[in-house]
């Protein structure tokens, strides 16, 4: 058996240097042949970087956004392949005693979604819409339960302000974004360490006093809104990853339904209602809110004495007035189908002028709650206005609200102009002590003042 074994050995290898040895056909004797150029075949190894752009970039998002929860991953969640990607996949591979790949398996990838879902959970991450602007942005709701808003934007914080989170808007006119970013770095105490400045947004982060901060901002057609992250030191392993994921989330400016409304303008003009002779004015709520100082023209500073926030009233006070001429509150003897609404506009609407005038509009009920909306809606300026109907009578106060662009809500589109009618009005104003004229005999038109917000 060995015998032929060893002889089929031989022959294997004489057949083989045959092979090798003998002149390919045509070749001319003694000549020895040029040797044939091969290639080394390997097998097709995919990178780490490979394998990811072969996922769609919502898979890659998603773990994007997951590795900045566990702590692993500190960049923009955008959904593009990178280093830093699998840099931060390795990272969570070593810090689960996996080999480091830079590619999750299907267990790594559900342990890692396991531990994001977890720290979310823990924070009470949420997405929500901005009440004020309508900007998206996503909020560690468990750690910010305190949320306050007005016309200049909104604020979450926690119980202890430990952590507070803003979202501010203003107008500003020839703005780019590094002037933005150089205005935010001139605020008092803060200390930079990052700062990146885009196109369309910019990013500072650092300390102010004792507290670290994150600022991202940017703009649009004039208006500015910036996002600023606060929080205490002693906080910073739960809010670095937060940081990071709220960057990423925060949408300034969305569109369509999500959009919010119009800015309010640094100066504001409305008009208010006389209702007593010691200096009680009658007044739309939301023309008067956040303002820094309340004028009524020809009286001087007017404060703010009380609110309706449910109807949307308000009450100024004057001092040191005379010679006011407050409006006869007498009701109305029936619902009016149309009013004289006796406002004064805004300056710009009249060449700066200030001149009480009268329009007309028809009263429509809207919805089943007892809302009244006016058409045509009156020009800027007569928020505030009285409504008189056919007898004089009073008949209710006028608002007005920008007009709505986000579509219908439950099948009815708001008004941009509504009536708050005269009982509600008269309640209002016995609730804040304030006991009405009676008499309508007096002009109308003496009875109302333009009332001018001043705001940040």
């Amino acid at each position: 058996m060995r015998s032929i074994l060893a002889a089929t050995l031989v022959i294997a290898g004489l057949t083989g240097a045959a092979a090798q040895t003998a002149p390919p056909s045509g070749a001319a004797p003694g000549v020895k042949p040029k040797p044939v150029a091969t290639t080394p075949i390997r097998p097709a190894l995919q990178t780490p970087t490979q394998t990811a752009t072969a996922m769609t970039p919502a898979e890659r998002q998603a773990i994007q956004s997951d590795l900045a929860w566990t702590g692993d991953y500190n960049g923009v969640i955008d959904g593009q392949a990178s280093d830093r990607m699998v840099a931060a996949i390795k990272a969570f591979q070593k810090d689960h005693g996996a080999k480091q790949t830079g590619v999750l398996n299907p267990q790594e990838r559900g342990q890692l979604a396991e531990a994001a879902r977890k720290l979310q959970g823990s924070v009470g991450w949420k997405l929500v819409s901005d009440p004020v602007t309508g900007a998206r942005l996503g909020l560690p709701g468990r750690l910010v339960p305190q949320l306050t808003s007005d016309a200049n934007g909104s604020k979450w914080s926690s119980a202890t302000g430990t952590i507070q989170i803003t979202l501010a808007r203003r107008k500003e006119a020839g703005v780019t974004t590094a002037r933005l970013a150089d205005q935010e770095k001139k605020e008092p105490g803060r200390q930079v360490s990052y700062s990146a400045v885009k196109p369309d947004f910019f990013v500072l982060s650092g300390l102010q006093g004792q507290k670290k901060f994150y600022i991202r901002g940017a703009f649009k057609d004039a208006e500015v809104r910036i996002m600023t992250i606060l929080y205490d030191q002693a906080t910073e392993g739960t809010m670095e990853p937060v940081v990071i994921v709220m960057s990423s989330a925060f949408n300034p400016f969305p569109t369509g339904a999500l959009a919010g409304p119009p800015p309010r303008k640094k100066v504001e003009y409305s008009t208010g209602a006389i209702v007593s002779d010691d200096g009680a004015i009658l007044a739309d709520r939301e023309a008067v809110g956040a303002c820094v100082s309340i004028v009524v023209a020809g009286h001087g500073n007017a404060d703010l004495a009380t609110t309706d926030k449910t109807n949307d009233l308000a009450l100024l006070r004057i001092y040191g007035a005379r010679g006011l001429k407050p409006l006869g509150l007498a009701p109305a003897k029936a619902a009016p189908a149309t009013v004289d609404l006796v406002g004064i506009a805004d300056p710009q609407s009249q060449g700066g002028g200030a001149a009480v005038s009268v329009t007309k509009a028809s009263v429509t009920p809207v919805g089943t709650a007892g809302g009244l909306a006016l058409a045509p809606a009156p020009g800027l300026g007569f928020s505030g206005a009285p409504a008189r109907d056919a007898d004089g009578k009073f008949a209710g106060l006028t608002l007005l609200r920008p007009a709505q662009v986000a579509g219908p809500v439950n099948g009815v589109m708001a008004a941009q102009a509504t009536l708050v009618d005269a009982d509600t009005v008269r309640k209002f104003l016995a609730r804040a002590d304030v006991k009405p004229a009676t008499d309508t005999s007096s002009d109308t038109k003496a009875g109302v003042v333009r009332v001018i917000c001043v705001r940040k």
